[in-house]
């Protein structure tokens, strides 16, 4: 990127005097964003999330504290939230039973978020992102790792019977939940970023078939161990507190997505 306002440095979160040396120039927020993601591969490597996630987050939180840094961002996820029963997920539900490794440190870092905000009077911010889809998204996220099968004539996974729900959310809607929450940075907050309109997993497939022009071969598999079966994000306190405006339907998303896909 040719911008005089932007540097790239690559490091590990964990490693604090690397971290430092990006804090120390004289910031005024973090956005924490890094994390080892991804439920089924938690539950293979829990200790590498646990190192990750929560070391990670601490090692963050100890620069913001070392040179005032008074506005911090952080990347939590609506798995926190587990098999709630209730729908749709407010940030006022009972968080207290995660299913995977990955959603308990997430839950484990609102925590620790709050505690540097409490101790260190640092303004926190948790945003619970709801399934972000769209260019240039994970290529082992259902949408894009679908999309790829389909391209080659493979068998796509199906867990279950098609019934799971996921409440999908383009890329944009996030992007303008996060600068918002930036500005608006104060208190320890929590806030959910979704779309509100879930979505079953077989209408998902029928949606992206259509906006491929390709029709999948499905492999039905038993769940998983750790996957949720619905997420439902109430986002009524971003939409008043933040002016979020999720406004993208499924369709409308999912055909931005093919565009880039088809020239990725």
């Amino acid at each position: 990127m040719n911008c005089d306002k932007f540097r790239l440095v690559e490091c590990d979160i964990r490693d604090s005097k690397a971290v430092e040396s990006v804090c120390e120039t004289g910031i005024n927020s973090i956005v924490h964003l890094a994390a080892k993601a991804g439920v089924r591969p938690s539950i293979a490597d829990p200790a590498g999330y646990a190192d990750c996630n929560i070391n990670g987050t601490v090692a963050m939180l100890e620069a913001a504290k070392k040179f005032d840094i008074k506005n911090f961002i952080f990347a939590s996820s609506s798995s926190v939230y587990g098999n709630n029963k209730k729908v749709p997920f407010a940030e006022t539900d009972n968080v207290d039973f995660p299913i995977s490794p990955y959603a308990a440190t997430k839950k484990a870092g609102e925590l620790i978020c709050h505690t540097y905000h409490h101790l260190y009077d640092i303004n926190m911010t948790c945003l619970r992102f709801f399934t972000v889809y769209g260019p240039r998204q994970r290529p082992d996220l259902a949408i894009h790792k679908f999309a790829q099968l389909m391209k080659q004539n493979k068998p796509i996974p199906m867990f279950g019977d098609g019934s799971m729900m996921r409440d999908f959310t383009y890329i944009d809607n996030i992007i303008d939940g996060v600068a918002s929450a930036i500005e608006k940075c104060s208190g320890y907050k929590i806030y959910n970023l979704g779309e509100s309109r879930p979505i079953r997993l077989d209408n998902l497939i029928s949606e992206l078939e259509n906006a491929l022009g390709k029709k999948a071969i499905i492999e039905k598999l038993p769940v998983p161990p750790g996957d949720v079966k619905q997420t439902y994000a109430d986002v009524r306190k971003a939409v008043k507190e933040l002016g979020y405006n999720p406004k993208t339907e499924i369709s409308a998303g999912l055909a931005k997505f093919v565009e880039w896909f088809k020239n990725a």
